[in-house]
């Protein structure tokens, strides 16, 4: 898989933000995040950030939003933090992952148990992108 910034989406992006954990790209409508490898993903030392600094962008609490997590590289989610998004009135419109590693699936899986929605599952970003874009799939 490849980077959004080498793909048709990059001229759609409102803003990109450059963590040295990752990148985040904010779209209408939904966000992108690309975690670098190794990283241990958890609520204070990243998704806090992400979170504040987004929601702060888009003036939102999130309930508009589908976030993407874009599993480019490998690292490791801490999926209890997603009880610290809640606990902040942080919400989703929708959480999307999207992977083409079998194993980083059934990580995802294990995160599912701690989020209160359903999780999307893609093997590639633009199946993701269409979904929202179409209106496919139901979100929620």
């Amino acid at each position: 898989m490849i980077s959004v910034k080498e793909t048709y989406l990059y001229n759609e992006v409102l803003k990109e933000l450059n963590y040295p954990f990752g990148n985040v790209f904010i779209f209408d409508g939904y966000i992108i995040s690309e975690i670098n490898r190794g990283i241990i993903f958890n609520w204070e030392d990243h998704a806090k950030t992400i979170v504040e600094d987004v929601f702060c962008y888009l003036g939102t609490n999130g309930e508009d939003l589908i976030y993407i997590s874009h599993r480019i590289n490998s690292y490791s989610v801490v999926p209890y933090d997603w009880i610290h998004f809640f606990k902040s009135n942080y919400q989703l419109k929708g959480y999307f992952i999207v992977s083409e590693h079998k194993v980083r699936i059934l990580n995802s899986v294990f995160e599912s148990l701690f989020f209160n929605n359903k999780i999307k599952r893609f093997n590639d970003l633009h199946t993701a992108i269409n979904s929202i874009k179409t209106g496919a799939i139901e979100i929620a």
